[in-house]
C-alpha cells in the first residue's frame, strides 16, 4: 500500500489531534512512509495542504471552528468513520464477523472494491489500538459539520444492527459517542428509531409526539426532510451523498406510514 492515495482526497483537520495519532500509528504498522504528509492522501488542493495548522487545538475559537467544519473532506469523514466503527464493534467485548462484513460491504458500496479492501486493512490496524472514544469524538464534534455527524451516527447503528440486534453495550457506546459528538437527544432518538421495530417509531423518526396534529406532522416532515437531505453532505463527495439517502428514505417512509394511519 503506497501511501494512502486511495482515499481520494487530502486529509484536513484529521491529520492532527487524536485521530491523526491513531491513523499515523496504523499507517506506520502497515509500513507506509509518513515523511510526505502533504501528498499522503492523494489529489486534494495543494493550497489547502499548505494552510493546514501543524497542531490540533483542543479549544479553537468559534470562527476557526466554523471555518474548519466547512473544510471537512471525504478523507476526514472516512477516517473518522473507520475509528468510530472499530469502537462500536468492540463494545460488546467481541468482534462479530457479521459486523465486520457489514463494514467491509458498506465500504465496497461507498468506494468500490479496491478502495474498500485497502480501507479495511487500515481498519484492522486501527481496531487493534486502545482508543479514547471521548478524545476522538470531541475532535470530530469540534471540526465536523452537524449533517456529517448525523451520517456517522446512522452508520454506527447500521454496524451494531448487522448481526441482527443492537446489544445494550453497543447502544450505550453509540449513545456516549452521540453525546460527545454534540448530537441532541431528539436527533439521537430519531436515528436510533430507524433501526428498531415499534408502532411509535414513525413519530420518533420525525421527532414528534403521537398526539401531534396533521399540521404539526407536515411541518415536522418538512424539517426532517431538510435536515436529512443528501445534499447536506455533498461536500463529502458523491459516495457519501448516496449513503445519506438511506436516512432520507426512512424519513419519507415514516411520513407515509403516518399519512396512511391518519388518513390525510
Amino acid at each position: 500500500m503506497a501511501g494512502l492515495k486511495w482515499i481520494g482526497a487530502t486529509l484536513g483537520w484529521s491529520l492532527g489531534g487524536p485521530i491523526g495519532a491513531i491513523i499515523g500509528l496504523a499507517i506506520g504498522s502497515l509500513g507506509d512512509a509518513m515523511s510526505d504528509k502533504g501528498n499522503l492522501l492523494g489529489s486534494g488542493n495543494p493550497n489547502t495542504q499548505q494552510k493546514q495548522e501543524p497542531k490540533y487545538r483542543t479549544r479553537p475559537n468559534y470562527r476557526t471552528q466554523q471555518q474548519r467544519r466547512a473544510q471537512t473532506t471525504s478523507g476526514d469523514f472516512e477516517v473518522s468513520l473507520l475509528i468510530l466503527a472499530s469502537v462500536v464493534i468492540k463494545a460488546d467485548g467481541k468482534q462479530d464477523q457479521r459486523e465486520l462484513d457489514f463494514v467491509r460491504n458498506k465500504f465496497v458500496e461507498l468506494y468500490g472494491k479496491d478502495r474498500a479492501n485497502k480501507a479495511f486493512k487500515l481498519f484492522k490496524k486501527v481496531s487493534s489500538q486502545n482508543i479514547s472514544t471521548r478524545d476522538v469524538s470531541m475532535q470530530i464534534q469540534q471540526m465536523m459539520d452537524h449533517s456529517s455527524r448525523l451520517q456517522l451516527l446512522h452508520f454506527l447503528f447500521g454496524i451494531a444492527k448487522a448481526d441482527g440486534m443492537v446489544t445494550d453495550d453497543e447502544e450505550d457506546q453509540i449513545h456516549s459517542i452521540s453525546n460527545y459528538l454534540g448530537i441532541s437527544n431528539r436527533d439521537y432518538s430519531s436515528i436510533k428509531a430507524m433501526f428498531y421495530n415499534s408502532v411509535d417509531n414513525a413519530y420518533t423518526i420525525l421527532e414528534i409526539d403521537k398526539s401531534a396534529s396533521v399540521n404539526q406532522i407536515k411541518k415536522a416532515y418538512r424539517n426532517m426532510a431538510k435536515k436529512y437531505h443528501p445534499d447536506r453532505v455533498e461536500h463529502l463527495g458523491e459516495e457519501h451523498k448516496k449513503g445519506a439517502e438511506d436516512k432520507f428514505k426512512q424519513v419519507q417512509k415514516a411520513y407515509e406510514f403516518i399519512q396512511k394511519e391518519r388518513g390525510f
